[in-house]
């Protein structure tokens, strides 16, 4: 089973490069579909990612027909958009024989209608109130993937670690100014 964050025609660098750190800390492959918004090279989006880019399997696709070409019969896609009517939270990622293709549209357009319609039973939303138009790029990924790996039971991840300055050690060493009395004394 591998997770895939697909973007479609990405605008903005600085998202993207954010989604490639998320990819690299959840393990997920980033597919990018042609044409981008930037150079792959970009500063802004070498900045995101930081020092993670040979931690993510990035891979390009000339459209979204040559995406779709390279699907297998175990891949699941899901397409994310605020106007589906399904939770992305009420769908089962847990099939181990299966890859799952979670696809976001460009930060001004979203995802093609004619291609939104093709696969209607597949739209996904998150929730989110009328006050805004729709989350962040990154921020959307997130959330999905996320709900993802929470199901799968967070294959190859680390659930803890243990840090050399541990912050919730009683022996770190912290600045008394931000010491708080908790116990009401």
């Amino acid at each position: 089973m591998t997770n895939h964050v697909v973007l479609y025609e990405p605008l903005m660098p600085a998202n993207t490069g954010n989604i490639a750190r998320t990819c690299a800390g959840a393990n997920a492959v980033l597919d990018l579909i042609e044409p981008l918004g930037f150079q792959f090279d970009n500063k802004k989006m070498k900045r995101a990612g930081l020092d993670y880019w040979d931690k993510v399997d990035v891979r390009l696709h000339d459209d979204l027909d040559a995406f779709l070409q390279k699907l297998g019969p175990n891949d699941e896609i899901y397409l994310i958009s605020k106007f589906s009517s399904k939770n992305y939270a009420e769908v089962d990622y847990t099939d181990s024989n299966k890859n799952y293709y979670f696809i976001f549209g460009k930060e001004t357009t979203g995802l093609p209608e004619t291609f939104m319609r093709e696969y209607q039973e597949r739209n996904l939303r998150i929730p989110m109130s009328d006050n805004i138009r729709c989350y962040n790029l990154a921020n959307s990924v997130a959330i999905v993937l996320l709900e993802a790996l929470r199901q799968q039971g967070f294959p190859n991840m680390e659930i803890t670690h243990h840090y050399a300055n541990d912050k919730l050690k009683d022996n770190y060493n912290r600045p008394q100014r931000y010491e708080r009395n908790l116990k009401g004394e």
